[in-house]
């Protein structure tokens, strides 16, 4: 999440009657007793009387309309839309805290019997014996894969470690999502990034098998790449990986950041081998939140065998009642997005998230073929893989760029970001579009007339504004 300081720079310094208050219209407020239809609590600072619930509503209401419209956001890929029966299990499930499972044991079934159908979905060997967890996202799922790695690093060289010469590293693409560098920085594991090349936007895998060494922990594959939607070659990856083994004896483990394309793969391409019928993969992550179509938060995390996730990392707890083994880094969580993924589950089976997901590929596919006609633009990717696709603008397009086309979008509502790509292409500055369900050809249809009356103005500037750090979009995964 981000970091916040406490208060505005500008507020902090302005008499608190001026400015620190918030704006409290008469209408909110209680007529008795005196002078509380006008007085305001202050910003930065508890209020010393408790308001009316209505008035709280209100004044929280009122500034939050500010905010964007969530399924006018193509940057995210989080869920922005699900059916009203799935609100309401969510909100009668609100106040149950998924760590104590023997408090609440329907809950703890259905999150056992999700791990079940995502391992028989991703083809591991024998689905009773694969071993997993709900957490609140993938970030967590992959700091709880990147620590089973480690661990299992450390105890096949328990007798270097921990030593100069045995600083464990993970060798990735340079396009991975952050949480991966976070893992690495917070479990100090040495992040080892094959760069971009050319045309080649994510990881090649004979280069990620030339990074590997007696240190490295394991391997990670990214099924849906952040910077442009594409499948990373896991299969080709653990041949590279089967060939290094021959070679050297090195034997990596693989893991799969699935956060997207775990949930459309299975789908809509059964033909791709990339899950747990490859040996070398070890662990799968996914993002509930996102292709799972559930409200966020909620992420999982699956192991082929228990022998893939080292025991001393479970924490089984009795202060809550029961003895349930845990692996997560949160402790308290809502059980509400765990019975929500349960319900999606049911609700659609595989015909119905094929159909959902071949309509969100559908739409991609359709409104990239209608970015390029306008002449203006290039295509990076065109939503074959994941429902998302990237662009730029063509080498004659001089005199506006993709960072002047996002904010005039974001004029008419609609967000889509603009960002350069990193090391070896941070040349390339482009624009992605996320197609969620819910995002349908109608909303793809408008967007198309918003840009379509955007671009006379932009090819009459007489230059590009320049990227302004301070209001650049926002990137997300």
């Amino acid at each position: 999440m981000a970091l916040h300081r406490g208060g505005n720079e500008k507020e902090r310094h302005l008499d608190e009657k001026e400015y620190a208050r918030l704006a409290l219209n008469p209408f909110f407020g209680e007529a008795d007793p005196v002078g509380s239809m006008t007085s305001a609590p202050p910003r930065h600072r508890l209020p010393d009387r408790p308001l009316a619930p209505a008035t709280a509503y209100q004044l929280v209401h009122d500034e939050l309309m500010l905010d964007g419209n969530s399924r006018l956001n193509l940057a995210t890929f989080v869920t922005t839309w699900m059916e009203p029966q799935a609100g309401v299990l969510m909100a009668e499930c609100r106040d149950k805290n998924m760590i104590d499972k023997d408090e609440y044991p329907r809950t703890a079934e259905l999150e056992r019997r999700c791990v079940a159908m995502l391992a028989d979905l991703w083809h591991a060997p024998d689905p009773s014996a694969a071993v997993g967890c709900s957490t609140t996202g993938s970030s967590e799922a992959c700091m709880l894969a990147g620590m089973a790695l480690k661990r299992r690093w450390m105890q096949r060289n328990a007798d270097r470690y921990p030593s100069r010469e045995a600083r464990p590293n993970l060798v990735m693409g340079v396009n991975v999502q952050v949480c991966w560098e976070k893992f690495c920085a917070f479990w100090e594991v040495e992040a080892r990034q094959v760069p971009m090349e050319g045309d080649r936007f994510h990881l090649d895998p004979e280069a990620a098998a030339a990074l590997c060494d007696e240190n490295t922990i394991g391997v990670v594959g990214v099924l849906g790449s952040t910077f442009d939607g594409s499948y990373e070659p896991v299969a080709a990856l653990c041949s590279a990986l089967d060939d290094l083994q021959e070679r050297t004896g090195l034997d990596v483990p693989v893991h799969v950041d699935g956060a997207s394309g775990a949930m459309v793969a299975p789908f809509l391409d059964e033909d791709l081998v990339w899950d747990f019928r490859l040996p070398r993969v070890s662990s799968i992550n996914t993002s509930g939140h996102k292709y799972g179509l559930v409200y966020p938060g909620v992420g999982w995390a699956l192991w082929r065998t228990a022998a893939d996730l080292p025991e001393e990392l479970v924490f089984r707890v009795n202060y809550l009642g029961g003895d349930m083994p845990t692996f997560a880094l949160n402790f308290s969580r809502p059980g509400a997005q765990v019975v929500a993924q349960y319900y999606t589950f049911l609700r659609l089976g595989r015909e119905g998230y094929r159909a959902v997901q071949q309509t969100a590929r559908d739409v991609a596919r359709g409104l990239a073929e209608r970015i390029e006609a306008f002449g203006d633009f290039q295509l990076l990717t065109r939503g074959d893989d994941l429902p998302v696709f990237a662009f730029t603008t063509t080498p004659e397009v001089r005199r506006y760029d993709v960072f002047d086309v996002s904010r005039r979008l974001r004029e008419r509502g609609w967000l889509v970001p603009a960002y350069t790509f990193p090391a070896n292409r941070e040349d390339l500055s482009v624009l992605r579009v996320v197609c969620r369900n819910g995002f349908s050809s109608d909303l793809a249809g408008l967007l198309m007339e918003d840009l379509g009356r955007l671009l006379p103005e932009l090819r009459q500037q007489a230059a590009p504004l320049g990227r302004d750090e301070s209001k650049s979009t926002a990137f997300h995964h």
